[in-house]
């Protein structure tokens, strides 16, 4: 194993460029377009390098760990790790991100601010997956916000300033339950730690674990989004830029699914037998809500914005399904999500470059002067509804499948559960096709003038679309080649999650929420498990 700080450089790449953006001898923004994109290939690069040479797939335990004294008066180290739940959002991170710097490439204005936003987000993001010290994370978690709210106040659309205070009030208002419960919980004991694994060993009372458990389920739930924290979202997505919005729901929503399994599950697991049912609620929610409210949209990118929101509601469920095929599913529904949403954003923002408008209802027949962007788009949004073939089929079937088996719910909640899911799912196709149709079939609108631009998609737009798109597909037809990343240690956390289910007669398993939802109370849960 080596011994190189892979993380560690992985984090300050970035965040080192950043510095060095403001001091490059550069007028029209050339110089720095071409170091923002090389640094991001290079750190993606190293990415990859670390987890070939030094990463194994089969242990379920932290690899390449890091850790140094970095403010000891504080108790703050500079503790990192990566394992099969941080790995593989680490790679999409990276991948996205680059992705994302390339989308960027017409930025003109105050190019090297943009930039150098771009890679402390880029470095941020990346420490939010590997902290394994609490203050760490939240000090990560912040760092992130602020290039985001100036991402969309300064590039954004007309409304940016709107949707970018929205964005930071919600953000950060949330992050304060991060550090409360942080802090309690580190307090709690004889002894003071900020240490995640220590921290996950502590035994806690009953009244602490539960409201920590609720204070981080709303600062991960603001991001995840869950409704009803969920109104910064749409409007974030609505004027943030294409690149902006490529991060936004290809990585940002992701850190709310990693930390609900992270914190919640891993280190609250007693708390987590009475939220989940709570979480699966919140998740059938989101899937109606999310559909039912994209339907409604005539704007493109809230209107995915909103499928984003449902999308997220099968995170939930595979989440707290309890069983080793429904984690796995919420990790590849979190993988594929990014992949796709990042690729329908990217191509919403080709759209809007030709037509200069995101109001589908002034669009129309842009397919004859866009036939490429059309077959894009087209192939996005089949794996959006979950086309077999397509990533998105899998990780839905694999949530589904994960709560349909459990058992740990009652036969009627299951059936509930599945059926009300299955509207949202109904729905899905519905709003993506009538969007193809609305943008891209009908009668050309005029005033668009679409016959007086370079109308499809240029060789780089086709790069940054292919190179989201195919790996979309290579999951879809193979899924091991991203399961195979994360299956140890999902199953690691269902067997520790179901370690801290009450005793159940061996003969009545499904009893445990025999009154649909009734959660057992955490007194039973000191009980060993089912024997």
């Amino acid at each position: 194993m080596s011994e190189f700080p892979w993380l560690t450089s992985i984090i300050l790449l970035p965040a080192l460029a950043a510095l060095a953006i403001p001091a490059l001898p550069d007028k029209e923004g050339k110089t720095v377009r071409w170091f923002g994109l090389g640094v991001a290939i290079a750190d993606f690069a190293l990415m990859i390098c670390a987890f070939w040479q030094n990463y194994d797939f089969q242990d379920a335990s932290f690899q390449l760990v890091e850790k140094y004294a970095w403010v000891p008066q504080l108790g703050l180290n500079w503790s990192v790790a990566a394992d099969g739940l941080s790995m593989p959002l680490i790679l999409l991170t990276g991948l996205i991100n680059t992705l994302a710097i390339f989308a960027a490439w017409r930025v003109t204005n105050k190019p090297r601010l943009f930039y150098s936003l771009m890679m402390v987000m880029y470095a941020a993001q990346v420490g939010v997956f590997v902290a394994q010290d609490l203050l760490m994370f939240f000090l990560m978690w912040e760092i992130e916000l602020v290039p985001v709210y100036l991402l969309i106040s300064i590039w954004g659309g007309p409304k940016r300033r709107y949707a970018a205070t929205k964005f930071i009030l919600y953000t950060a208002a949330a992050s304060i339950f991060i550090l409360v419960a942080g802090f309690a919980m580190a307090f709690s004991g004889d002894t003071v730690t900020f240490d995640m694994a220590a921290l996950g060993m502590k035994q806690y009372p009953k009244t602490l674990e539960m409201l920590a458990y609720a204070g981080f389920l709303i600062a991960f739930g603001v991001k995840l989004p869950i409704f009803p924290l969920h109104t910064w979202l749409p409007d974030a997505h609505g004027e943030a830029s294409a690149p902006g919005s490529m991060i936004l729901a290809g990585v940002l929503l992701k850190m709310g699914g990693y930390a609900l399994i992270r914190i919640n599950m891993e280190m609250l697991p007693n708390a987590h037998v009475a939220f989940a049912p709570v979480l699966i609620i919140l998740g059938v929610v989101n899937i109606i809500y999310g559909a039912c409210c994209a339907f409604a949209q005539t704007n493109l990118k809230r209107r995915l914005a909103y499928s984003s929101i449902a999308h997220m509601g099968i995170v939930l469920i595979g989440i707290a399904s309890y069983t080793e095929i429904g984690m796995s599913g919420a990790m590849l529904q979190m993988i594929s999500h990014g992949l796709i949403a990042a690729a329908l954003f990217f191509l919403s923002g080709v759209t809007y470059e030709r037509s200069h408008t995101l109001a589908m209802d002034k669009m129309g027949g842009m397919a004859k002067v866009m036939p490429r962007t059309f077959a894009l788009y087209t192939a996005g949004a089949m794996a959006s509804l979950a086309l077999p073939g397509m990533s998105g089929f899998v990780g839905e079937l694999m949530v589904f499948l994960g709560i349909s088996s459990s058992d740990v719910y009652s036969s009627n909640f299951k059936v509930v559960v599945v059926l009300l899911s299955a509207v949202g799912v109904i729905l899905t196709p519905i709003y993506l096709l009538s969007l193809l149709k609305q943008v891209f079939y009908g009668k050309q609108n005029e005033e668009l003038h679409l016959d007086e631009v370079v109308p499809d998609v240029k060789p780089r737009e086709l790069f940054i679309a292919a190179s989201l798109l195919l790996p979309i597909i290579g999951i879809g037809l193979y899924p091991k080649l991203a399961t195979q990343t994360y299956d140890v240690k999902t199953q690691q956390i269902a067997a520790h999650a179901r370690e801290a289910l009450p005793v159940i007669a061996s003969e009545q398993p499904s009893s445990l929420y025999s009154k649909v939802i009734s959660a057992p109370t955490l007194a039973d849960s000191n009980i060993a498990g089912a024997g």
